[in-house]
């Protein structure tokens, strides 16, 4: 096997560790022969095969490895058991810690956080503050973002959405659902579909929630929240009676439609359902 980079005369300690800043012995990908690398702590940090780099500030340590095709950027630090792999990029500040895992084509970056045994992949985007921990796992094109936590035993896979404050515990997010605000998915249900749960909703039993489409008009898909008891349609997120007063503004079907869907909820809840 040849050697793709060696250690540079240049050190520096992180958590009382001796890192060396690493220089390309040969071209590979982007990397040029000659181009100074990030920081590792020894070579079993960053493989010689494949086209895998560690760059700019950033830092990978104690058992951590980054191989394949990876690209470690910026500042972001891969410590402990942390891995990445294939073509994944972290950038940024962001951290990769512990067992957790980011690998295929997936992005982190910014000050997002991934670490317990947590795994990204797919072409999963993870940015800002967002924090993906515990066994949770993020795949296909999810989008992780704000300051979001996923934790616990969590999936959000396929094009989901997470950001703003939502919380996902134990969650199992799919399709094209929406989760925002301030909202928590906990307790094991599972959403899917074009849910799009916000403001300060909780959803922990799958009667928490209902999904209606708007068949009169536009056919797009609206969610209504138990908890809240409040009604997200495209950019409004209200109450129903606000709901019905913005519809018949608009017209005299769309007010008489949502009438009944609201309508429809109310006996639900008369009825204790």
């Amino acid at each position: 096997m040849e050697k793709k980079y060696k250690f540079t005369n240049e050190t520096k300690k992180y958590k009382g560790k001796t890192l060396h800043r690493i220089v390309a012995l040969r071209d590979f990908s982007n990397v040029i022969a000659g181009e100074k690398g990030g920081w590792i702590e020894k070579e079993s940090n960053l493989s010689h095969e494949g086209n895998c780099w560690v760059s700019d500030e950033a830092i990978v340590c104690d058992k951590a490895l980054v191989y394949d095709n990876a690209i470690v950027t910026g500042n972001a630090i891969i410590e402990e058991y942390g891995s990445v792999s294939n073509r994944a990029a972290v950038s940024g500040n962001a951290k990769v810690t512990q067992h957790a895992s980011v690998s295929d084509k997936a992005r982190v970056y910014g000050d997002a956080l991934i670490g317990g045994k947590a795994i990204v992949g797919g072409e999963s985007v993870i940015v800002l503050y967002a924090i993906v921990d515990g066994n949770a796992y993020v795949n296909g094109s999810a989008l992780v973002g704000d300051f979001a936590h996923i934790t616990g035993m969590s999936y959000v896979i396929e094009n989901a959405k997470i950001y703003n404050h939502a919380v996902i515990e134990d969650g199992y997010i799919s399709g094209h659902t929406r989760i925002s605000g301030k909202a928590r998915v906990t307790g094991g249900v599972t959403i899917y579909g074009m849910a799009e749960i916000s403001g300060s909703a909780v959803v922990k039993h799958k009667e928490d929630f209902i999904v209606f489409k708007n068949w009169w008009s536009s056919g797009r898909y609206f969610t209504w929240t138990r908890s809240n008891d409040k009604y997200k349609v495209g950019c409004f997120h209200g109450t129903g009676k606000e709901l019905i007063e913005a519809a018949y503004n608009d017209s005299e079907e769309k007010g008489r439609e949502y009438e009944r869907i609201v309508n429809y909820v109310n006996s639900i809840k008369n009825n204790g359902k």
